[in-house]
This record gives C-alpha cells, structure tokens and sequence, in this order.
C-alpha cells in the first residue's frame, strides 16, 4: 500500500532582514569605517600642521638673520666707510668708540645662528679699542677661527685673518651655520689685503656652493671698492 505523500517545503532563501535590521547594520558598518578614517584624517592634518609650523618658523629666522647682516653691515660700513677712499686710524677709532653700544645691542639681539660671529666682532672692536678683546688665542671650533679672523681684520692684519680662514673653505657650504660669517670674513680679507682677482674667485666659489640661496649685492659692492 503505497504511503501518503508528505508536502515538504524546501526553504531556498533565508527570511528577508527587516529594514530596521537593515538600516542598523549600515549605521554600525559607517561607524567603524568613520572609527578608523578619523584618526587616519588627525594624523595628516597633524603632519600638515608641523609642515607649515616649520615652515613659518623657518621664513622667520632667516628674516631675522638678513635683517640682523643688514644693520651689522651699515654698522661697519659707518665706521670703515665705503672702501674707496682710506679712512684715517684716528677717525676709524672715534668711530669705533660712537657706536660700541650699538654694536653690544647687535649682540644683544642677534639670532642664534649670528649671535657667535657678532660677539666676535664685538670682541675685536674692543680689543682694538682698549687691548681687552675676549678672543682666545687658539681656536678649537669654526666659530672660533672666524673670530680670530675678525679679530685680525679689525687690526688690519689681512694675511693672519686668511690664515685663520684657509682651514674653513673646504666646509663652508650651506649646511653648516657657520659659511655665511666665513665668506663674509673672506671677502673683507681680500678686500684689506687689496686682492681684487682673489676676491672675484672667492665670491665665483661662493655663487656656486649657494647658487643663488643667498644675496650677494653686498659682496659685489664691497668688490667694486677693492
């Protein structure tokens, strides 16, 4: 006898998920990618934010130590005069003495990366001045040569400001904070020691090593008074 046939239903699909399962399970998917974007989106912003930190920080000390050469450069200027015409010691002197303060104020406010090379100077007038210069005898760092080579321009001693100079050329280039006070140095040497084709040389050597990173109106006036 032939058995009764059962209705068997075959379940194919799964129920369909209510919308409100739906719209749950998309707003639990959004909040782990926004979990995971928004840190991702404060990291960049934060690594834009020190770019531009740098950067401004940057723009601001370079501002400062071209305005700190300007003031130093007219201060010397107005005391060695234009280079063309000789200057009596005796003026140089009264000079000098008239605006030691301002100098000490250059000091006083130069930026880091100046304030080595102004002190030197300053040490130099004084050592001109009075015999109580504070320059060691003997250098042991960059910064040290180029203040006893100032120290020796100021005494017009132009063969001992190169000879504390020479030792430098070789690492004066612009990574280091030191090159700028050593080709300035330099250029006044050759300018003392009257050397017109040296310094065309020194300031050709220059324009390559900075390749236009730095102004050079004030070398190449200083190189028309030689």
């Amino acid at each position: 006898m032939a058995q009764p046939t059962k209705n068997r239903e075959i379940q194919v699909q799964k129920p369909a998920q209510s919308l409100a399962h739906f719209q749950t399970k998309l707003g639990k998917g959004e909040e782990e990618d926004g979990g995971l974007l928004k840190p991702i989106l404060m990291g960049v912003a934060g690594v834009v934010l020190v770019g531009v930190l740098y950067g401004a920080w940057s723009a601001y000390q370079t501002s400062a130590a071209e305005k700190h050469e300007a003031a130093l450069s007219a201060l010397q200027m107005e005391v060695e005069g234009d280079g063309v015409t000789p200057m009596p010691p005796a003026e140089v002197e009264k000079r000098m003495r008239e605006r030691l303060g301002r100098l000490e104020a250059l000091v006083a406010d130069a930026p880091s990366s100046r304030k080595a090379a102004t002190a030197g100077l300053l040490a130099s007038w004084r050592l001109a001045l009075d015999g109580k210069g504070q320059a060691p005898a003997k250098a042991e760092d960059p910064w040290g040569q180029i203040r006893l080579a100032q120290r020796a321009l100021a005494l017009g001693q132009a063969q001992a400001a190169r000879a504390q100079l020479d030792g430098l050329r070789a690492k004066a280039t612009p990574g280091e904070p030191w090159a700028e006070a050593f080709w300035a140095s330099q250029l006044d040497a050759d300018r003392l020691a009257g050397d017109r084709a040296q310094a065309l040389k020194d300031l050709a050597e220059y324009k390559a090593r900075f390749k236009g990173r730095a102004d050079t109106s004030a070398f190449e006036g200083l190189i028309q008074s030689i």
